[in-house]
């Protein structure tokens, strides 16, 4: 008997044979640098405790060896990553349940206990989807203050999931939501002054509402879900310094106590008369669309989901609120009996939106929040940074001494730590710790608390320097690399460069107005008990 010993290498995720938008390929795992020379022969004499040793068979003297068959890189790669997932002995088993069978408590029915530490594998896949579409509302955004097109969309809703490489979602896009910029928050919509035709110097875009409509994806759901995706901001913590810190009663209903971050509340409640895209609030439109849909799929299976990254996660939350606190997430049959759709919030890096009194509003209504932050991101501390749901005097400076800077978080924590990923070098960007990106690659390898980070999904790393400068240099992922073609640029028939037009702009459906006066009718409707 002969002894060949083998040292594997410490893969942190699995290869993926066959190549997508958002997974790593083979070509990307070679250009990852770890170790693996794969020219060289893996096979030396046992050296050290840290070796493995793997017994063979010698063939017979009389018959000679034959000539032995390389392994395939991805063979090679598998062989490792095998070798590395049993050393480290991480429980990395698929939930056996199907995610219809439970996903009332994938969004959140019991808060997400037991699901988080360990990661359930359902919910880890679900927390990546969500994050995905709060991702395309930054990847789809013209932010060019060049442009004659700047703060709206790039691609018209008919096209836009194709664009995003996102088609097998399974999701199709109702209505986009538009915001005006006449806000105390001027840094977040600046635009070039130089540009005079421009699509609208009043309203700028900022999300959109879908709907499951792939039947096969309704079925993997167990649902029909209704998404509501708010952008964030393109820049880092500019629009932050523009809050005024000042708290202002929701008046959603009849409760002043309930208030809410102002710049957040102008943010969705303001609109502009004299833009057709803001001639509705962001209120307005959201409110009018999810009774659209919650009336024409009542005798279905629904959930509402709403996500967003920093402030598009405050803008979940308080949409969330509103949706709730105006019985819009209720369904009411003719025999009058009522049934609440599941209303759930996957927010990312967001910051406190509003006053004790309003989480504790939120918790009475059922909201279900999901905050996915980052231990080393600010953005989730502001604002609120003396009175806030760690002071355990909040209650008292709220109520009693009427302090008017106290905010607080709502929902469950989803803490992660940057400095765990052996794939990230230490930021000298404070952005780096807010992208969502890298919040995205933060769940892909979390396992849970003390164990080992390890990629599960096969999520490209790549992607974490889409628009940052995370990744480890020896990665060779170049930083902030994705960009439009050309900028947008392309040849017309006489060979001249040029922007090209765009389709015309869409804004808002001709029965809103009808929508929002029913939502309205329906919330404030006197025989009415949830």
């Amino acid at each position: 008997m002969g002894s060949l010993t083998f040292t594997p290498n410490l893969l942190q995720g699995k290869l993926l044979k066959q190549p997508s938008h958002n997974h790593l390929s083979l070509h990307a795992w070679k250009n990852l640098n770890l170790n693996l020379n794969l020219s060289k022969r893996r096979f030396r004499p046992r050296s050290s405790n840290s070796t493995k040793t793997i017994t063979t068979t010698p063939l017979p003297e009389s018959s000679p060896p034959p000539p032995p068959s390389p392994p395939s890189p991805v063979e090679e790669f598998e062989s490792i990553e095998s070798e590395f997932l049993r050393d480290l002995k991480l429980d990395l088993q698929e939930d056996s349940r199907l995610l219809r069978e439970i996903w009332k408590d994938i969004q959140g029915r019991n808060d997400w206990e037991g699901l988080i530490d360990p990661m359930n594998s359902h919910l880890r896949r679900e927390i990546l989807r969500y994050g995905e579409f709060a991702q395309s509302s930054y990847d789809s955004f013209d932010f060019d203050p060049h442009s004659k097109y700047c703060g709206s969309c790039k691609y018209a809703k008919s096209e836009f999931f194709e664009k995003m490489d996102m088609a097998h979602y399974g999701y199709s896009i109702c209505r986009y939501l538009y915001a005006t910029s006449n806000i105390n928050l001027e840094k977040f919509f600046r635009k070039s002054s130089s540009i005079r035709s421009i699509w609208s110097p009043h309203a700028n875009w900022m999300g959109y509402v879908a709907v499951t409509s792939d039947k096969e994806e309704i079925k993997r759901l167990g649902r029909r879900d209704i998404l509501i995706v708010w952008r964030g901001t393109v820049t880092y913590l500019e629009w932050i310094h523009d809050l005024k810190n000042i708290l202002r009663p929701a008046h959603f209903r009849d409760n002043p106590h309930v208030q809410i971050e102002s710049g957040f509340y102008d943010l969705y409640t303001t609109k502009e008369e004299n833009c057709k895209f803001c001639s509705f609030s962001a209120r307005e439109q959201v409110l009018s669309e999810v009774k659209r849909l919650v009336e024409r799929f009542k005798d279905e299976e629904l959930s509402i989901t709403i996500t967003g990254h920093s402030l598009g996660g405050a803008l979940a939350l308080l949409s969330a609120y509103d949706i709730a606190e105006m019985r819009l997430n209720i369904v009411k049959n003719e025999k009058n009996k009522t049934k609440k759709i599941p209303l759930s919030i996957f927010s990312f890096a967001s910051p406190r939106v509003g006053n004790l009194k309003f989480k504790e509003r939120c918790d009475e209504l059922g909201l279900k929040q999901l905050r996915i932050i980052n231990i080393h991101d600010k953005v989730p501390t502001m604002p609120g940074l003396i009175a806030n749901e760690k002071n355990k005097l909040q209650k008292y400076l709220e109520e009693k001494v009427h302090f008017p800077w106290s905010y607080a978080h709502v929902g469950t924590e989803f803490a992660l730590d940057h400095t765990r990923s052996p794939f990230l070098k230490p930021p000298t960007d404070v952005s780096c710790a807010h992208n969502l990106e890298a919040h995205l690659h933060l769940v892909d390898g979390y396992q849970g608390k003390g164990r080992k980070f390890c990629l599960t999904t096969k999520r490209d790393v790549a992607l974490v320097n889409k628009d940052s400068n995370f990744l480890k240099s020896e990665y060779g992922v170049p930083p902030k690399w994705r960009q439009d073609l050309n900028k947008g640029m392309v040849r017309n028939d006489e060979g001249r460069w040029v922007v090209p037009d765009r389709a015309r702009v869409e804004h808002h459906p001709p029965d809103t107005a009808h929508h929002f006066a029913l939502a309205m009718k329906f919330a404030h409707d006197p025989s009415f008990n949830v």
